[in-house]
């Protein structure tokens, strides 16, 4: 038996936040990794030996790879002469928990695949009577690595002995399988969240495609609308197909100058304010901004802006309902002319594929040349009539409703999940033990 001792049952406590040792149960221990665990690290194969890496067969997991969650698929593979003359015909079976402990400390996962790791992953061969591999994950994504580094292993890297001599906090068995199975019924939550969000992003690239090629029709009745050829594709018949500037008002550069947290003049929105289709208004800086020229930047309802530079060129926000605020230089305002043009539809259009096609070609791969108001008043986009319009607006914003609420309620779950992990596994809060055997065959990390 390793012994721990009163530095390292600190050190344990440090790193999982625990700041009084009063607060454990008798019946938790702390031990180090290597007591419950045998630490085991891979290998890279030589790059400059192709024969190691043509014709991959056999996945390589590298940090990339691990997300805190099952490994089903790696980015590389190795050939099977690698797998023979670098680790030996081994395989890292199914099941296997995997850690990162060199440059990225602490990312975890469960292989669903066998598989060989590089040597920045360690993978456990775990003492299944003193340690539950589920409690271990969680635990694991709980530690204070750079607490636990500057104490006790003196130093940011990690190597085999000192991951092995990493002291843990371990309760008993049925408390830690209760433990793991409330943490893994949240996750399960979130992670059906996430999975609705990319359904309902795909339905929206559909339904788009639908949208701007047959109008506001339903799908089983697409084939009964008279279309016609243009450049940009077909569209229906008794729709026009116009350049952005005969729809809209001059484009307009926004306002140079510095942003300043004070209040000395309106809200200052930057690209960097426009996260996910959404601006928290709170959070956009002020600045000083002549009286004379407010008139002239005021955003207004309904206006678009555009981004115009960098690795977002093309990225587009409408405004709604906005408080005193103008609009910084590396973005383009579009005003929709109301009379043609619906500025609903005009944001739709802006987050379409014929939009973007167009976007892309413009900038080509220089981002920092970005696109500029010429480019953007020529770009093709087709015109409905005003009511098909608004029917298009609608259908597109139904859903972006829907990803706005999935993804709230997403972020509501990583909080709470986030919070379960550090008040369970400090024991500031501690389940019942009623639970304790429940919850012994439930579902594992999959």
């Amino acid at each position: 038996m390793v012994s721990v001792t009163r530095s390292s049952r600190e050190t344990a406590l440090k790193a999982s936040s625990v700041t009084d040792a009063a607060v454990l149960p008798d019946t938790w221990q702390v031990v180090q990794l290597g007591e419950v665990a045998q630490v085991k690290l891979g290998r890279t194969p030589a790059r400059a030996e192709r024969r190691y890496w043509d014709h991959g067969e056999v996945p390589w997991v590298s940090i990339a790879d691990l997300t805190n969650g099952p490994v089903r698929s790696t980015r590389e593979r190795i050939s099977a002469v690698a797998h023979q003359e670098v680790f030996h015909g081994d395989l890292v079976p199914v099941g296997t928990l995997l850690m990162s402990f060199k440059l990225t400390v602490g990312k975890v996962g469960v292989l669903q695949i066998p598989a060989v790791h590089n040597e920045a992953i360690a993978s456990f061969a775990l003492d299944d009577s003193r340690i539950d591999r589920d409690f271990l994950f969680y635990l694991l994504q709980s530690l204070d690595y750079d607490a636990c580094l500057d104490s006790y292993v003196k130093g940011k890297t990690l190597n085999k002995e000192k991951l092995a001599a990493l002291p843990i906090v371990c309760p008993p068995l049925p408390e830690q399988r209760a433990i793991a199975h409330v943490l893994r019924t949240v996750q399960k939550a979130k992670e059906a969240t996430e999975a609705v969000i990319a359904a309902t992003r795909e339905l929206k690239k559909s339904l788009m495609r639908h949208l701007f090629t047959y109008g506001p029709v339903p799908v089983d009745q697409a084939d009964q609308v008279p279309l016609k050829e243009t450049e940009i594709g077909p569209v229906p018949e008794h729709w026009g197909v116009v350049s952005v500037g005969e729809v809209c008002e001059r484009p307009q550069y926004g306002y140079t100058t510095s942003a300043v947290p004070d209040p000395v003049g309106p809200r200052f929105l930057r690209i960097t304010d426009i996260q996910d289709d959404y601006v928290n208004w709170t959070t956009v800086p002020f600045a000083e901004v002549a009286a004379t020229e407010q008139d002239k930047y005021r955003l207004q309802d309904g206006d678009i802006v555009v981004a115009r530079i960098g690795a977002t060129t093309g990225k587009t926000y409408r405004v709604v309902d906005p408080p005193l605020a103008v609009f910084a230089s590396y973005l383009i305002r579009l005003r929709a002319k109301r009379s043609v043009l619906l500025p609903t539809y005009l944001h739709a259009f802006t987050r379409s594929e014929l939009y973007w096609r167009q976007i892309n070609q413009t900038k080509g791969g220089r981002l920092k040349l970005g696109v500029n108001i010429p480019a953007l008043q020529a770009l093709r986009m087709p015109l409905p009539p005003l009511e098909e319009q608004e029917q298009i607006s609608a259908a597109v914003d139904a859903l972006d409703r829907k990803i706005r609420a999935e993804k709230a309620r997403m972020e509501s779950l990583d909080t709470l999940l986030q919070s379960l992990l550090h008040h369970l596994m400090t024991c500031k809060v501690r389940l019942d033990e009623s639970r304790f055997s429940m919850d012994r065959d439930s579902e594992p990390v999959r």
